[in-house]
């Protein structure tokens, strides 16, 4: 494997939780059109800020160990495809990067000892 291969495969995975976690957090500049007080608004802001947390979370665990990530990762996009079956399009559009972010840090763990290996 070469280089570029290696760092492709590391930083992807990592690149692709950070876009998504700033995707999710769009969602939730939608409390500042609702009209509510300072306090509500941050309330509602801190509430529409938990799942980019979890995300946030998870990459913390993933940057560490790869194949916990890629668990954790997989079974989020599980836990959102059973609560959200009803919304087809959100289900792809939420679910599908998180498989994809879970299967690329399996992948990451898989060939580590390549990822690490020094260049000869």
């Amino acid at each position: 494997m070469n280089r570029p291969v290696k760092r492709l495969l590391f930083w992807s995975p990592r690149i692709l939780c950070i876009a998504f976690a700033l995707f999710v957090s769009l969602f939730a500049l939608d409390v500042f059109s609702e009209g509510l007080g300072v306090a509500k608004t941050i309330l509602a802001l801190s509430i529409h800020l938990i799942p980019t947390a979890l995300i946030v979370a998870v990459l913390a665990v993933s940057w560490r160990w790869e194949w916990v990530g890629g668990i954790l990762f997989i079974a989020v996009g599980m836990l959102y495809l059973t609560r959200a079956w009803h919304h087809p399009d959100w289900v792809i559009v939420i679910s599908g990067p998180l498989f994809l972010m879970g299967a690329l840090f399996l992948l990451n763990w898989s060939k580590r000892a390549e990822i690490r290996a020094k260049a000869q």
